[in-house]
């Protein structure tokens, strides 16, 4: 048995969790009573986690760490990003999405104009954050060795023009993906600067990742809702709140079924994070016919039609999206 995973074993053996208010860190821990071991259901036994990082995913369902990915790093992305809104370079497959309150505006050829992109895996040095060996080796410990990249998007939060629309409805990743287990599934995210309440940082509900997929639509805001921002329909709003603020280069961990979201960006500058959402290469596909997750899969294909002028199925919009990192791909 590793070190570490003895050390586990001594923890768990004596220690049980209550779910109470959570503090955003790497290895936060809170007050244990006795009782019986958890099962280490979230994360796999390596020797990267301590036993306080993998209790803390496992309660929490997210994992922050801090200065991860390096300044020079940062930078490269956000120069690539400038590039792409500059039209200066074209990414076969990327999507380019507005803020609905800056589309009815005038168009200005710079990153002012685009609020996120997606599906940036053909381009070098965007799709270079994806393979960055210190994110996949906290990514293999939720993965497991062989490692696919699902969905990669860089957001470009813009100043909130009034109308609320730069606000993110919570919801939960899992919604957008037909494939499973959603445990052997994380994102990670980058913040490409300062994130904070003021511009709009992350807002995670601890725990609820132990739950089930929940019925997802757009929220009846009174400014309007930006494309494929679906939230969850109905959750107890009581419970507690973690704001995720985080500097450049911090990056956090954070399972499928964990409900998220992100509030207004009340500052003038534009708020930016880089991510991409891993899936184990042994993960399947699902039929989501019946489920919660059938408005999602009509608004996909029809997106995917008019993108490639071609009917292209829920399972294989994500099929051409997926780019091996790590290991073998065996059915993804």
């Amino acid at each position: 048995m590793s070190q570490a995973a003895e050390r586990i074993r001594l923890i768990t053996g004596h220690l049980d969790r209550r779910a109470a208010a959570v503090e955003a860190a790497p290895t936060s821990t809170q007050t244990w009573t006795s009782g019986p071991p958890p099962c280490l259901r979230y994360s796999l036994d390596n020797d990267l986690l301590t036993p306080e990082q993998r209790l803390s995913y496992e309660e929490n369902g997210f994992l922050l760490i801090k200065n991860l990915v390096s300044e020079d790093d940062v930078d490269g992305f956000g120069k690539a990003f400038e590039q792409i809104c500059r039209r200066e370079v074209e990414v076969p497959g990327l999507v380019v999405m507005r803020d609905v309150a800056i589309a009815k505006s005038e168009f200005v050829p710079d990153q002012k104009a685009v609020s996120k992109i997606q599906d940036f895996q053909e381009d070098p040095e965007l799709f270079r954050y994806c393979a960055l060996p210190q994110i996949l080796k906290y990514v293999s410990c939720f993965t497991g060795p062989n490692i696919m990249a699902m969905h990669t998007m860089l957001i470009n939060k813009p100043p909130d023009a009034g109308k609320k629309t730069s606000r993110h409805p919570m919801h939960q990743d899992l919604h957008y993906f037909p494939f499973r287990p959603s445990d052997r599934i994380v994102c990670s995210w980058t913040a490409m600067e300062t994130v904070n309440r003021r511009n709009g940082c992350l807002v995670v509900l601890p725990g609820t990742h132990k739950g089930t997929l929940l019925e997802h639509d757009y929220p009846e805001w009174e400014g309007g809702v930006n494309k494929m921002y679906h939230g969850v329909r109905d959750y107890d709003q009581r419970l507690p709140r973690v704001h995720l603020e985080m500097e450049k280069g911090d990056t956090v961990f954070f399972h499928p079924l964990l409900i998220h979201g992100s509030g207004m960006n009340q500052t003038e500058g534009f708020r930016k994070a880089i991510s991409c959402h891993y899936a184990g290469s042994d993960c399947y596909y699902i039929d989501v016919g019946g489920t919660t997750q059938e408005n999602i899969e009509k608004e996909v294909k029809a997106i995917a039609q008019k993108k490639y002028a071609a009917s292209i199925s829920f399972k294989d919009s994500w099929a051409l999206r997926g780019r091996l990192v790590q290991g073998e791909r065996i059915s993804m």
